[in-house]
């Protein structure tokens, strides 16, 4: 299911296998919470080299309902992407307003924003709504707590947390994931991660992080997690987009990720290059004949002028939004790529300074 075939200090290229096909870790998953990645289509991720994305099974139990999927067939058909789909349970929305009503022992108590509906979401539901759309990585239901929260609120998350983990049903028609919680207590995050291991998952997902913490908090807490959860399980550093947070959890023995960052940017007017970020909205990019990126092989670098960008931004045209959106979906593959290379070759640390120049 996973091996590990370089190592450079913590950071590790190994291979996932999965039943829609084997990807080379570590690698960014971009997010199609509601069966598609904003604005663009499945051919233009293929172009790109995504071979995995993350959608959100919660929200598609809301809409289209688990029924409709089920009579494409699956996800895959459904949404017409053949790549590897991990599926997350809904436990993030907890600190997503709207959704969240309150917590009980037996699950999480959602409530629909379509039509007002409450749900009870348990292990149990969770695990069957993603075995029957068929994703090939589904994720426990987990307690997520916001930051900051308090002590006592981040132990009553991990005692959940290990408590419908242990009830998270699993069999072989796809790869299970546990969540670690743990806010940004050391002391709880250990005791997530011990408590979770014992229960030997597929692979685990680093929860509860990149929501409003410090980074130095954050990258103590992988820290923390890595060390204790075992060494030949994939590790999975939910919601981590950006290149040097990504080298900084790579160095730490982070093989997977996943965020809105580069599409929410793309469609805000930010692209990421090699030369660090850039806001296309700028005036300076107004006669600027340049690619984003020269260094690029994307569709929109090969095509298209920054001061063409940035005249689609500033007129509010859709296609200003999906060529840079595209962008950063490539470029965050070919970053990938390198920082792959770079750990074969054992250079990471030299890769890692050489993009904190310019991130």
């Amino acid at each position: 299911m996973f091996k590990i075939e370089y190592e450079d200090g913590n950071a590790r290229v190994g291979v996932l296998k999965t039943k829609h096909g084997e990807i080379e870790t570590p690698f960014f998953m971009p997010v199609a919470t509601k069966a598609t990645v904003k604005t663009l289509s499945p051919e233009e991720l293929y172009g790109c080299d995504v071979k995995a994305i993350i959608s959100n099974s919660f929200h598609l139990f809301l809409r289209p309902g688990v029924e409709i999927i089920e009579k494409h067939g699956g996800l895959h058909n459904f949404m017409n992407f053949q790549g590897i789909i991990f599926t997350d349970s809904g436990g993030f929305q907890i600190i997503r307003e709207g959704f969240f009503i309150g917590v009980k022992r037996e699950g999480i108590v959602f409530k629909s924003p379509y039509d007002g509906k409450r749900y009870l979401f348990t292990p149990r539901l969770s695990k069957e709504v993603q075995q029957r759309i068929g994703s090939d990585v589904a994720m426990m239901l987990d307690f997520c707590p916001p930051y900051p929260a308090s002590y006592e609120e981040v132990s009553e998350a991990v005692i959940l947390t290990s408590l419908w983990a242990r009830e998270f049903p699993r069999d072989d028609t796809q790869l299970n994931f546990g969540i670690v919680q743990g806010g940004v207590y050391k002391d709880l995050r250990k005791k997530s991660a011990e408590e979770l291991s014992r229960l030997d998952f597929d692979g685990y997902g680093i929860g509860g992080l990149s929501i409003g913490e410090p980074k130095s908090v954050m990258h103590k807490m992988v820290e923390i997690v890595n060390s204790i959860i075992p060494k030949e399980k994939p590790r999975y550093l939910m919601g981590v987009g950006s290149p040097l947070e990504i080298i900084e959890a790579v160095i730490r023995g982070v093989d997977i990720f996943d965020s809105v960052f580069p599409t929410r940017n793309g469609r805000h007017g930010t692209v990421l290059t090699w030369e660090g970020r850039k806001n296309l909205r700028k005036g300076e990019y107004r006669d600027d004949l340049k690619p984003i990126d020269p260094e690029c092989s994307c569709y929109t670098c090969q095509n298209f002028s920054r001061a063409y960008l940035h005249h689609l931004l500033k007129e509010k045209e859709i296609l200003g939004m999906r060529l840079l959106t595209l962008h950063n979906i490539c470029f965050l593959q070919e970053f990938m790529e390198r920082l792959r290379e770079e750990i074969k070759e054992g250079h990471v640390e030299r890769f890692k300074k050489e993009m904190e120049k310019v991130y």
